[in-house]
């Protein structure tokens, strides 16, 4: 599993090592000049922006290092002063009147070169021109501790550079023109213990970073600006203490620990019964994704609740489903239903053939019974115990006050911005867009359920921390990706039923698992191109297979 510390516990956990003159600073900058020089010697880029191949070496390469005031600035000085005496030609771009002075005095000695653009005496158009035209641009700017959006001459400078980089080399993300960026410790100007983006970032290639991965690099929106990350262990020792890390993030051995594999004694009922109100007449396809990929994720049983037309529909599709009544260890509920507010009436155009019942044909009716199961509002003479529930789509509209973590909610950033606003809060979707940490948690304080902020990057919060997985392809953001995972991660709760119940942070941990899988499928469909929701879905026991043969 991958943890991230905050920058006060790295902070703290640095302390000790440098009361003792333990020397962190050689240690990082040695690291980062190693790793510097084994991509270029890889040749990540391939080619100059001018189309001009490059040489496979480290002696005659170019490296720019973009230099502030603080520790990582000094990192990447004593780091170019190594690649210098390996034959680089290392210039320093000074942001701040005041570097590293023992940096900046070990770079000109290995014949580095520093150019101070803070005091005004380097023409910025030729500056620019000499960053861009860089085999590789070392991002010192700022440290971990700073705060806010790059300031001053650093922020100028990262905007003009972002700006021409992006003229220069228009079209797809990604195009791989241009300098080879690897950032020190963090890309500045991130929110390095919540992962916002307050303003300009360089985007990085690499992230270098020392002792223990921060929250911003695993968080979005700006993990997506972190590129390849690489952890440097420079000597730290029980970073974070009792407090534990910020942030989680599963690996392959997790997910395969974490999923459930039958054995000799198990039937259909103790594998996961899986109950799901999904879909309308009007969308009736939410419902045959979720019962598909419920299906294709290996759940014991599939029970289907929704009207008539649609349930005829989904047995078509997938005639394992149960159109029937009966015992659930889980429930996925709301996928292809409109939100409670939302929902016209037979009378309005939408009808459902029900004599002007309203035209969701009673599903919110079928989803507040089994929130009020999930949430143990009925009593258990008469329903059963609790079981566990994805919350999705127009369900979200249908919560209760107070649910368990047992209840995971998965919405979109949209929905959730609606969810808290009923709630009394003030936020609109570019609002958790921007600060998806900050809001999945207050969804979380605010109504006591698991959150599952569904996202390039996904974020989940639970009561025992935090979990954020970026396994899923760009392709992955279509219509009907976001059923699939009700229906796959429903199974899996299914499957661990009453144990989902009674430890009250495997919900999240389950969550991050099924968010791992459905990214993994998404990939897996069709890799490098196009999927549909129904292919993912289809690409589900592939991809469980593989997990399970390999761990």
């Amino acid at each position: 599993m991958i943890e991230a510390f905050t920058a006060a516990q790295v902070r703290a956990a640095e302390e000790p090592l440098l009361a003792r003159g333990v020397p962190l600073m050689e240690r990082a900058a040695f690291a980062l000049a190693t790793v510097v020089a084994q991509d270029l010697r890889r040749d990540p880029r391939g080619r100059t922006p001018d189309g001009a191949a490059r040489p496979r070496r480290v002696t005659g390469r170019r490296a720019v290092l973009l230099v502030g005031s603080g520790n990582n600035g000094g990192d990447a000085l004593f780091a170019g002063a190594y690649l210098a005496r390996r034959g680089v030609a290392v210039e320093a771009v000074c942001t701040s009147e005041h570097p590293h002075a023992e940096g900046s005095a070990a770079l000109r000695r290995a014949g580095g070169r520093v150019i101070d653009l803070a005091g005004g005496r380097a023409p910025w158009s030729q500056v620019v021109d000499s960053v861009l035209g860089a085999d590789v641009v070392v991002d010192g700017l700022v440290g971990i501790g700073a705060t806010g959006a790059l300031r001053g001459v650093a922020g100028e400078l990262v905007t003009a550079l972002a700006g021409e980089r992006s003229r220069r080399s228009p079209g797809r993300a990604g195009s791989g023109s241009g300098p080879w960026v690897v950032a020190v410790d963090a890309p500045s100007g991130i929110g390095v213990d919540d992962g916002s983006v307050p303003g300009p970032v360089l985007s990085a290639d690499r992230t270098v970073t020392f002792g223990a991965l921060k929250p911003g690099l695993l968080l979005p929106p700006a993990t997506h600006l972190a590129g390849a990350v690489t952890l440097v262990d420079v000597g730290l020792a029980d970073v974070g203490g009792a407090a534990g890390p910020r942030v989680r993030r599963l690996e392959r051995a997790d997910v395969a620990r974490l999923w459930p594999v039958p054995g000799p004694t198990d039937q259909k009922y103790t594998r996961g019964v899986l109950g799901v109100v999904a879909g309308t007449p009007t969308f009736p396809g939410a419902a045959v994704l979720a019962v598909t990929a419920a299906v294709r994720a290996g759940a014991g049983m599939v029970r289907y609740r929704g009207p008539d037309d649609v349930a005829h529909v989904v047995v078509s599709a997938r005639p394992e489903a149960v159109p029937a009544e009966g015992r659930v260890q889980a429930w996925a509920l709301g996928s292809g239903v409109p939100a409670a507010e939302e929902r016209p009436t037979a009378r309005e155009g939408g009808g459902d053939g029900g004599g002007g019942r309203s035209a969701d044909g009673g599903q919110h009716e079928r989803i507040r019974y089994a929130l009020a199961v999930a949430c143990g509002l009925l009593s258990e003479d008469v329903t059963g115990p609790r079981v566990p529930a994805v919350v999705d789509a127009g369900a979200l509209s249908s919560l209760p006050d107070r649910c368990p973590p047992s209840v995971v909610l998965t919405p979109h950033a949209g929905e959730l911005a609606t969810l808290l606003s009923a709630r009394g809060e003030d936020v609109d979707r570019q609002e958790v867009e921007a600060e998806p940490l900050r809001w999945a948690r207050r969804a979380h304080d605010l109504t006591g359920a698991t959150v599952l902020l569904k996202g390039a990057a996904t974020v989940v919060v639970g009561p025992d921390g935090t979990w954020s997985q970026a396994d899923g392809p760009s392709w992955l953001a279509t219509a009907g990706a976001g059923d699939v995972l009700t229906g796959l991660l429903g199974a899996l709760l299914a499957a661990y039923g009453e144990r989902v119940v009674q430890e009250p942070g495997l919900a999240a941990e389950l969550a991050a698992a099924a968010a791992t899988v459905h990214g993994w499928a998404g990939a897996g469909a069709n890799p490098g191109g196009p999927v549909a929701a129904l292919d993912v879905a289809e690409a589900l026991p592939g991809v469980l297979a593989n997990l399970l043969r390999r761990g």
